[in-house]
């Protein structure tokens, strides 16, 4: 959004400019993911407590896991909106591999949050079957492809090559 909303003032101020850089709005977005996480982080991680949403340690496990009992799980949540957020303020959103990057992260993250979720509900350390987790993943991958091979970008599909005439005779090449 930032690049949308300040980038054109660069003609009238010069500083503004800077948000045409691509370095620069990355790291304006690593700033802001750092300060959110900062700030989001130990509220999350309070209100996950609060609500008893900890890891589950099997008893015949090693006993250093055992110090592990009762920590927050879904903290992937606070990874998914440092990551996120910043990403919506500082990146070009017409660009279709920031999309999809996005696309990717939020589908991935279900995935982690569906996991966490079975672990806390099942009252197991299980969670999802790593065979679940793999045909996610997969089918993510599947409709990305499914969707590059039906809606090419301008940049990645190439012109068949054509023969060409030789100056001399006219034969081809």
């Amino acid at each position: 959004m930032f690049y949308y909303w300040l980038a054109p003032l660069g003609k009238q101020f010069i500083l503004f400019n800077l948000f045409n850089y691509l370095a620069f709005r990355a790291a304006g977005a690593g700033v802001t993911a750092l300060v959110l996480s900062f700030l989001i982080g130990p509220g999350v991680i309070r209100r996950l407590r609060a609500h008893k949403i900890g890891q589950i340690i099997r008893a015949e496990g090693p006993a250093s896991h055992q110090g592990k009992r009762g920590t927050p799980t879904m903290g992937g949540l606070i990874i998914l909106l440092a990551t996120i957020l910043p990403t919506l303020l500082w990146a070009r959103l017409d660009n279709r591999m920031v999309i999809v990057a996005m696309l990717a992260t939020l589908w991935m993250g279900g995935i982690g949050f569906l996991d966490d979720y079975l672990k806390i509900v099942q009252g197991k350390s299980r969670g999802l079957v790593a065979k679940w987790k793999l045909a996610g993943q997969c089918t993510f991958g599947l409709a990305w492809d499914s969707t590059c091979c039906s809606f090419p970008s301008s940049r990645s599909v190439r012109s068949r090559p054509r023969p060409r005439r030789c100056p001399s005779s006219s034969t081809w090449c």
